[in-house]
């Protein structure tokens, strides 16, 4: 009984484990990694990410598509634009947890001076 057990355990942490690391795959590119830091701290459009984030068009265009098809962000349009909207309360986690090791001492230092 208890190695049925273990190996329901084992497989459920084996599908968590899937579920994160396709997650971090999307999040290893730096460019979708900036525009979800972005779009995390509210809906933004592709003018203001574009000129945020110094991306140019091609490349925004073609992250912002595979945000979208893994359904890390959502569209909603306004008017004659389209704002992106953070859809994943995981990958959402995941950006707060970033900014708090990476972002927010530099952040901090920056506002200092």
């Amino acid at each position: 009984m208890t190695s049925a057990l273990s190996f329901l355990e084992i497989s459920t942490i084996r599908e968590s484990a899937a579920e994160a690391c396709a997650l971090l795959k999307v999040l290893a590119n730096e460019d979708r990694l900036l525009l979800l830091c972005e779009i995390n701290q509210g809906p933004k459009n592709v003018g203001e990410l574009e000129s945020l984030l110094d991306i140019r068009q091609p490349t925004l265009s073609q992250q912002l598509t595979v945000l979208r098809e893994e359904k890390l962000v959502t569209t909603e349009r306004k008017g004659k634009y389209i704002y992106y909207h953070m859809a994943s309360p995981e990958a959402a986690r995941v950006m707060e947890t970033l900014f708090e090791l990476f972002c927010k001492d530099a952040m901090n230092k920056s506002q200092k001076t």
